[in-house]
């Protein structure tokens, strides 16, 4: 396995728990510890991992808290966003949509939309958008079950994805700068949140001012790989800036 493969590997281990042992990742890994170890110093290097004795654990800015908590953050201003995002959808529109809080308040946002086309993979929105009774088609992508938020991962999920074109790719965000991009916290949301990007004809952001200040390791796209980034409020200028000089529609909700 490539040293690059290992290292991704390393990280999707951590996602879960987030720590593992030398051993645990020799084993799951089919390496030498003093490959694991190589590996491990290297990306400690680089601020992805923290190491401990016996083994690794994720540091605090991969850290996020647990769904319902977030759900409960910045709860008003996710709502105003959800509202502005749901008045650039149509009846009979195509969207895809990403697993995240702000995500989950554009689902419940649409309630009232009529013959949607959804594809996702988080359970909670797909039960929040499959409603017989207002015609909308929502396909679940398949895939290994994460407990925390009800969210689908892995190589199933992507394929299933890539089966479908949609107008809208709404995407949560981890963190925002003007020069990395967009970022996430977790390798797994940043792959799906890429997938999704590449099928659909418009791409649209979701994030509330903290994610202006957020850290986060993995990077999802480009600020220019954006169509439209929809906010609570101004960004910092350094951040505007770019998005005008990459030609990123900007809309505050308010």
């Amino acid at each position: 396995m490539h040293r690059t493969a290992r290292q991704n590997a390393i990280l999707e281990a951590l996602d879960g728990s987030g720590s593992a042992t030398v051993a645990e990742l020799t084993r799951t890994l089919g390496v030498s510890d003093e490959t694991i170890r190589r590996d491990i110093k290297a990306m400690a290097g680089k601020g992805l991992v923290e190491r401990v004795h016996g083994g690794v654990i994720l540091p605090d800015i991969r850290r996020e808290p647990a769904f319902q908590k977030r759900m409960s953050q910045n709860a008003a201003a996710k709502q105003a966003i959800a509202r502005r995002v749901a008045a650039l959808v149509e009846n009979g529109d195509s969207l895809m949509l990403d697993t995240g809080s702000t995500t989950a308040y554009v689902a419940r946002a649409l309630a009232d939309h009529r013959d949607l086309f959804v594809v996702t993979n988080s359970v909670e929105i797909a039960r929040t958008l499959a409603n017989g009774k207002k015609g909308n088609r929502v396909y679940l992508a398949g895939g290994e079950l994460r407990g925390d938020d009800g969210a689908t991962f892995g190589p199933n999920a992507l394929e299933f994805v890539k089966r479908f074109r949609a107008r809208f790719a709404i995407i949560s965000v981890g963190a925002l700068h003007p020069d990395e991009g967009v970022m996430d916290f977790h390798l797994q949301e940043a792959e799906f949140c890429q997938t999704v990007i590449a099928c659909a004809a418009r791409v649209v952001a979701v994030a509330d001012v903290s994610k202006f200040r957020n850290q986060a390791p993995v990077k999802v796209c480009d600020i220019g790989r954006l169509d439209l980034l929809v906010t609570d409020r101004p960004p910092p200028e350094a951040f505007a800036e770019r998005l005008r000089e990459q030609e990123v529609e900007l809309l505050i909700a308010g």
